[in-house]
């Protein structure tokens, strides 16, 4: 992580690198609170439409790259310049080509010393990621804890910090430290980056770490499960209690992600996953996730044909019997119990949106809410 310290002047505008590592520096481990906003900018942005995209998508960029010309054709200017020139022209937030070709024909050591003034010296989110694309562009080895700082903000820095780490050596490493850090669009751009190198190196935490529950996972679940060659890791389940609750949400998530990523139905190897983690899921100890997994996941082995799941009739029948026994143990139906005590939501929707036919011992008096 960059140590660089500036918290700004009296009366000087709060950077976003700034921000993002103040943030940070107060929970190192975890994403920062709802993904670092609202930004030292937000009064200038707030209100504001902005900019349209151009109608032509493919002229996308090309403002902007107008201006870094000029910029790289006056051989004494500095990157302050650039500090608010952006804020009246469309900016993508994702790679663009304009962008990348007006950095490629400058010098590059001078694109990378003005990407990274911009990044780090940025108090508008229009320049700060013009920077962040000049750097990914042209940046080196050196830019990777700038980069991790400003990703931290994923949903407006998320898909260039990716997009930066995925195209050079490091790469890897790097998208696992930001992966571990970021949520919501951030943690799509991140993981399907991830999912894009397919390294080996990153499969141990694809398979027990990708999905935090959101549901913008459904993007990636299918691509993680490929991957990751879930199909091949499910054997040492009997000790990988976190591999077993991160298949389960994997398999709650490709229920029906069907607009967003592929399904279980379209999942080649669904059924000797499901049949896995129904095998080992009743071995741990009853939580409000484990519940709620798979009791969504017995509801739509009851509801759908076995084709939905991608398994036979027989499995299907098979895996519900053995999903609804783990339901009606005892204990996990205090557990379910307790979680709907204390208004937990997941525990909520199932009183309030299980099938008919799907008996919970955990609420036996609740009929589905028909209004819902």
């Amino acid at each position: 992580m960059s140590e660089t310290t500036g918290t700004g002047l009296p009366g000087c505008p709060t950077t976003l690198f700034d921000h993002a590592l103040r943030l940070h520096r107060l929970a190192p481990g975890e994403p920062l609170h709802r993904e670092g906003e609202p930004y030292p900018d937000d009064g200038l942005h707030r209100h504001r439409k902005g900019p349209r995209a151009p109608e032509d998508r493919h002229l996308t960029g090309k403002d902007a790259a107008l201006i870094l010309d000029a910029y790289f054709a006056r051989t004494s200017a500095h990157p302050s310049e650039l500090a608010d020139a952006f804020h009246d022209v469309h900016i993508p937030i994702h790679p663009n080509d304009h962008i990348a070709a007006a950095a490629l024909r400058a010098d590059g050591e001078r694109v990378r010393r003005t990407g990274r003034w911009l990044v780090r010296h940025g108090t508008d989110r229009c320049a700060v990621t013009v920077g962040l694309a000049l750097v990914a562009v042209v940046g080196t080895a050196d830019d990777i804890p700038l980069i991790q700082t400003i990703g931290l903000l994923s949903d407006r820095f998320g898909p260039l910090a990716a997009h930066a780490f995925e195209s050079r050596p490091g790469g890897v490493e790097a998208l696992l430290w930001l992966a571990e850090r970021v949520t919501g669009w951030g943690r799509v751009y991140v993981v399907e980056a991830l999912c894009r190198l397919d390294d080996p190196a990153a499969r141990p935490w694809l398979l027990r770490r990708a999905c935090d529950g959101d549901f913008l996972n459904g993007y990636f679940a299918g691509r993680v499960a490929t991957v990751a060659r879930l199909h091949e890791a499910l054997s040492g389940l009997d000790t990988d209690s976190e591999m077993v609750d991160h298949i389960g949400r994997l398999l709650h998530l490709m229920i029906d992600c069907g607009s967003m990523g592929l399904t279980l139905a379209r999942y080649p190897h669904s059924g000797v996953v499901l049949e896995a983690h129904a095998r080992h899921v009743g071995s741990l100890g009853p939580t409000i996730e484990r519940y709620f997994t798979i009791a969504v996941l017995t509801q739509h082995l009851t509801t759908e044909p076995p084709e939905a799941a991608g398994c036979t009739e027989a499995q299907q029948e098979a895996l519900r019997a053995t999903y609804l026994e783990v339901l009606d143990r005892e204990e996990w139906a205090q557990a379910a119990r307790a979680g709907f005590a204390a208004d937990d939501n997941r525990m909520r929707w199932l009183a309030d949106h299980r099938a008919p036919q799907l008996r919970l011992r955990a609420f036996p008096d609740r009929e589905p809410d028909a209004e819902e």
